[in-house]
C-alpha cells in the first residue's frame, strides 16, 4: 500500500492540483475512479451521514478503518481519509495510524477540534490546544514512519481568525504535518493569502453551502493549493436523487417514468466487474469436473 503513497507525493509534487471527490462506500469510490479521478478523499461527514449519523465524530474506529479498507480494496489509486480528530488523544492517534496504514489508507487527515467536533462550515466549534494538536501530529508522524501522509485540519479561521489559523499551520508544518487544511476560510483573497504564508503543501475544501464562496479546481491550482477535496458532493446528489425516485414510487406506483434516470443492471455490473465473477465460477466449476473425472 506505500505504493499507493509514493503515487500521493508524487502527485502533491507535480504542477496540477489533485481534484478528490469524497466517497463513502466501495461502489461510489469505483465509479469515481472510472470518472478518471486520481485520487479519492473519504469524506468523515458522508460516511457517518450514510450511516444516519451527523457529522459530530461521533463514528468509531474499527467503523472507519473497515470502510477504509472496504474502498482501497476496490480502486488502485490513493484515498485520503478523514479521521476526525484521531478517535482520542495522542496515543489513540498512534493505533489509529496503525489501522488507516493497515487499511490501504495514503494519507490521514486530523483535525484540531475538540469533541464533540463540528462540521467545519457551522457554527460553535471550539479548538485544542496547539499543544495538544502538536502532540496528536507528533504521534502520527511517528506512527506513520514515512508510509501514510500526515494532513493536519486546522478550523482556526472560525475560532481565532485568520491569523491565528496561519499561526497554527506554521507550528503544524514544525510538527512534521506533511499538508495544512486550512478549513471554512471565507474569501479568495484568503485563500491567496494562506498561500503566500504558508510554505507546504495546502488543502482546499470546496464543500457545497458553507462559507466558502464556490470557486473552480483551476482557481485554487491558480493560487498554488495542491488538493481540492469535494468531500459531500456525490452524497448529496445521490440522496437527492433517492429522494426523487422514492417520491415518484410512491406517488405513481411505478418505476417506469423514471427509467432513464437510473443505472441500468448491466451499467452497474460493468462497474463492478460482474463477468469476471462469472468467469471465475467457471473456471473453477470446470476444475472440479475435471477432478471428478479423474477419480472416475
Amino acid at each position: 500500500m506505500a505504493v499507493r503513497t509514493e503515487a500521493l507525493k508524487k502527485m502533491i509534487k507535480g504542477r496540477r492540483i489533485i481534484v478528490a471527490p469524497g466517497v463513502f462506500s466501495p461502489a461510489v469510490a469505483m465509479s469515481a475512479q472510472r470518472a478518471g479521478f486520481k485520487a479519492l478523499y473519504f469524506s468523515g461527514a458522508g460516511f457517518s451521514n450514510l450511516l444516519g449519523l451527523p457529522d459530530l465524530g461521533i463514528t468509531t474506529l474499527s467503523e472507519v478503518s473497515k470502510a477504509a479498507n472496504d474502498i482501497t480494496s476496490k480502486v488502485g489509486v490513493p484515498l485520503m481519509v478523514d479521521v476526525d480528530t484521531g478517535f482520542g488523544e495522542a496515543l489513540n492517534v498512534i493505533r489509529t495510524v496503525k489501522e488507516m496504514r493497515t487499511a490501504g489508507a495514503a494519507a490521514l487527515q486530523l483535525e484540531d477540534q475538540v469533541l464533540p467536533k463540528r462540521c467545519g462550515h457551522l457554527e460553535g466549534k471550539e479548538l485544542v490546544t496547539t499543544d495538544d494538536m502538536v502532540k496528536k501530529l507528533v504521534s502520527a508522524r511517528d506512527a506513520a514512519d514515512g508510509e501514510l501522509l500526515v494532513i493536519a485540519r486546522t478550523d482556526a479561521r472560525a475560532v481565532e481568525g485568520l491569523d491565528g489559523a496561519i499561526e497554527r499551520a506554521r507550528t503544524y508544518e514544525k510538527a512534521g504535518a506533511d499538508m495544512l487544511f486550512p478549513e471554512a476560510l471565507e474569501s479568495r483573497e484568503e485563500f491567496s493569502e494562506f498561500r503566500r504564508k504558508i510554505r507546504m503543501p495546502l488543502l482546499a475544501n470546496m464543500t457545497e453551502f458553507g462559507k466558502t464562496p464556490y470557486m473552480r479546481a483551476s482557481e485554487f491550482e491558480g493560487l498554488g493549493y495542491s488538493v481540492v477535496i469535494f468531500p459531500v458532493t456525490a452524497f448529496r446528489a445521490m440522496m437527492k436523487s433517492v429522494g426523487s425516485a422514492l417520491k415518484t414510487l410512491e406517488s405513481k406506483g411505478s418505476q417506469k417514468d423514471i427509467l432513464s434516470t437510473l443505472m441500468t443492471r448491466d451499467e452497474f455490473n460493468e462497474l463492478i466487474g460482474y463477468d469476471e465473477y462469472e468467469k471465475a465460477d467457471r473456471k473453477a466449476l470446470d476444475a472440479a469436473r475435471r477432478v471428478g473425472r479423474a477419480r472416475s
